[in-house]
């Protein structure tokens, strides 16, 4: 059963290149399917044109799933990851 959270950007320059491609770095560390889900478009988080082509902005509220044989793991060190991060 996947694993979700949801978090809230705080940057004011939203989920740019830099943040992305950490964010990008950090799902690759696990081998679980880790999907961002917001304003009806759901994207693949290991792929930086896919996270990017979100567009999401300060404010937007997004729906991390994470699902695979680390999810529990790989879910606890997103949400870390995002509230240090982003």
């Amino acid at each position: 059963m996947a694993k979700t959270f949801n978090f809230t950007v705080t940057d004011p320059a939203g989920i740019h290149a830099r943040p992305a491609g950490q964010l990008v770095s950090k799902a690759q560390e696990y081998e679980s399917a880790v999907t961002l889900n917001a304003s009806d478009r759901s994207v693949d988080a290991k792929g930086i044109l896919s996270v990017m082509g979100l567009g999401a902005q300060q404010g937007d509220v997004i729906e991390v799933s994470v699902s695979g044989s680390d999810e529990e793991a790989a879910a606890a060190a997103l949400q870390q990851f995002f509230k240090e991060s982003m």
